[in-house]
Formats: C-alpha cells, sequence, structure tokens
C-alpha cells in the first residue's frame, strides 16, 4: 500500500526510524552479518515480538536481508542488502548528531 507523503523526509523517517530499525541497521552495518539472538544481546531492552517486527519490515522494505539455514535448530542471519548499504552515511551523519546533541544537552544541564 503506497502512503500519500508531504515531504520527502517523512519516507525516510518512515522507513528508517522505528523504535529500533536504525539501531539494528548501525549494528548490522558494523557487524556484517549478525543472528536473531545476536541482535537481541545488543539490544536487551527490546523484545523479541518488537524486534521481530522491526526486522521483517526492515527486510519488506529491501534494507536487509534475512538467510535461513536449513539445520536444527534453524539457523537465520541478517545482513545489510546493497540496498541498505546506501544508507551508511545517513546513519552515520544521525549517529555523530546524536552524540553531538547529548553532550549540548548535557553541558547545557
Amino acid at each position: 500500500m503506497r502512503k500519500d507523503y508531504s515531504h520527502p523526509i517523512e519516507v525516510t523517517m518512515d522507513v528508517v526510524c522505528g523504535k529500533w530499525k536504525g539501531v539494528i541497521l548501525c549494528h548490522l552495518q558494523q557487524s556484517e552479518v549478525l543472528r536473531f539472538g545476536e541482535i537481541k544481546k545488543l539490544l536487551p531492552n527490546v523484545s523479541q515480538k518488537t524486534l521481530t517486527l522491526q526486522l521483517r519490515e526492515l527486510e519488506a522494505d529491501g534494507l536487509i536481508d534475512r538467510r535461513v539455514y536449513p539445520e536444527v535448530p534453524p539457523k537465520v542471519e541478517y545482513s545489510l542488502t546493497d540496498y541498505g548499504r546506501e544508507l551508511e552515511a545517513t546513519l552515520n551523519l544521525m549517529s555523530d548528531w546524536g552524540k553531538s546533541h547529548v553532550e549540548k544537552v548535557e553541558l547545557n544541564s
């Protein structure tokens, strides 16, 4: 279903800025490939249900690849797609801005 957006930034925010999406993408950018349990350990405050939903949405938007291995127990790995890698510079800028903002707020407190 196509949504109507009044500005292109809305599209970016909708696709990348779910509660955990940006952080998931940053971790995949740093680690190349992560299993579900590894992502969960990196995000201890996220519920399993929410993490599953965020990963499915990122996969549906073509930003990450989900690879299932036919093993018992099942082995599932996540990685950035080439399309997802296009966000690396943007994610790095957002991360840098976040660090700067925290420092600025702490200085003003």
